[in-house]
């Protein structure tokens, strides 16, 4: 149908524009529905071509070389990202019930009691809780300094494997960079080999050193997103930590009293 009405607005434009030349306009008319006809028949695959296709088409002729290790090190940043994320997932907890729960079994069954619901608890403010529970008989400051060095251990934790994904989105638009370098330089020593200042000549080496380039950068954006959010999510399991723990040495403090 798109088709059909190039053919006719075209065939109308060359009428009425040509009225005083019935019969170039005629020969033209029929020229121009052939060309357009053709060009519609062209055009049709590159239409057809996905989102998928042509993302594959253009990581194709960006090259294997650069191409391949921007690829990698997408991989490698989302596997890191997801196992951080799940990780983090499974480490939250609700800090309010699990402060409740320790207390009640703190003024109901003693410091077992709340070991005991701490070791029944996932997360590391449960870790955190039962450290310091475990060094109550030794007073509260031996308390208390187990909760901060434990609570380092389980920061420790959180934050692992996380420097690797800011490297990976650093490289991967300095590789992309860097492809694009050599492959202005491949264009301009096919421009010296010819001894012509010819613009196909080196368009396809330009457009491969910009398409490196591209695919860097949005692995760098795809990998940025997911560090922001282990960053985000991070703090606030911390502050959550921060916030348990001066909850927990008040409860030992009215425990010893």
């Amino acid at each position: 149908m798109k088709r059909l009405f190039s053919i006719l607005a075209i065939t109308g434009m060359m009428v009425f524009g040509t009225a005083n030349a019935t019969t170039n306009a005629t020969v033209n008319t029929a020229a121009t529905t052939v060309v357009t006809t053709q060009d519609s028949e062209e055009a049709a695959p590159a239409e057809e071509l996905g989102f998928h296709q042509g993302l594959k088409k253009r990581f194709i002729e960006g090259g294997p070389g650069f191409m391949g290790i921007v690829l990698l090190c997408l991989i490698l940043g989302l596997a890191i990202a997801i196992e951080r994320i799940i990780f983090l997932n499974l480490s939250t907890t609700n800090t309010k019930k699990l402060t409740q729960n320790v207390e009640d079994a703190l003024a109901s069954g003693g410091v077992e009691a709340a070991k005991e619901v701490c070791r029944n608890t996932k997360g590391p403010i449960a870790s955190i809780f039962y450290q310091g529970l475990d060094r109550t008989d030794e007073g509260i400051e031996a308390a208390e300094k187990a909760v901060v060095a434990y609570g380092g251990v389980q920061m420790g934790q959180l934050e692992k494997n996380v420097s690797w994904i800011s490297l990976f989105i650093a490289l991967a638009p300095m590789l992309g960079f860097m492809g694009t370098v050599i492959g202005m330089i491949q264009a301009f020593d096919k421009i010296e080999a010819a001894g012509d200042m010819n613009p196909s000549l080196v368009a396809g080496g330009i457009k491969v050193a910009l398409l490196t380039t591209v695919f860097g950068l949005i692995v760098a954006i795809i990998l940025q997103i997911f560090y922001n959010y282990i960053i985000a999510k991070i703090d606030s399991i911390v502050n959550d930590m921060e916030d348990s723990s001066i909850s927990l040495m008040d409860m030992l403090i009215r425990y010893k009293k």
